[in-house]
């Protein structure tokens, strides 16, 4: 039974201290200074309605007159008649790319790569054809420059 009594005291104190929290709290809004009505609420600005009451009617805007627009169109109108018309064309820029020029640009390098690596596989495949027929590269060199001559001179005549 005394964990009831106990439990009793500690509800007890707790109120108290919440009382004392509101108590605290009251306080310091009633210390505060309050601002005034007028410093609180925005001033109301009527641009196209007419206020009927009196005090209203300072927040009102003064009626504003269109401007003359004439002379800026004329300007305009004469400015778009002129003929500012490009003597020289230049067709590069006019002419459209190609919808692939981005796509051949960017595989260019690994082009590059492969043709060099194509060539050296050519060269390597030619040694080995000769290597496997037994014959001597020196002589299959004159042998392809002597036709190669040949040719030529059969054009001239």
């Amino acid at each position: 039974m005394e964990s009831v009594g106990k439990m009793q005291d500690e509800a007890l104190k707790r109120k108290e201290r919440l009382k004392a929290l509101k108590e605290k709290k009251r306080t310091e809004i009633s210390d505060s200074p309050m601002p005034s009505e007028e410093e609180q609420l925005p001033k109301p600005v009527f641009r196209s309605y007419k206020p009927m009451d009196e005090n209203l009617q300072e927040s009102k805007l003064p009626q504003v007159k269109p401007s003359d627009v004439t002379d800026k169109i004329k300007s305009h109108l004469e400015a778009a008649t002129e003929d500012t018309g490009i003597e020289e064309v230049d067709l590069i820029n006019l002419a459209p790319r190609k919808p692939d020029w981005d796509l051949k640009r960017d595989v260019a390098k690994k082009l590059e790569k492969l043709e060099r690596k194509t060539q050296r596989a050519i060269a390597e495949l030619i040694r080995e054809r000769l290597q496997a027929s037994n014959e001597d590269l020196a002589l299959a060199v004159n042998a392809a420059t002597a036709d190669t001559r040949n040719e030529n001179d059969d054009d001239e005549d």
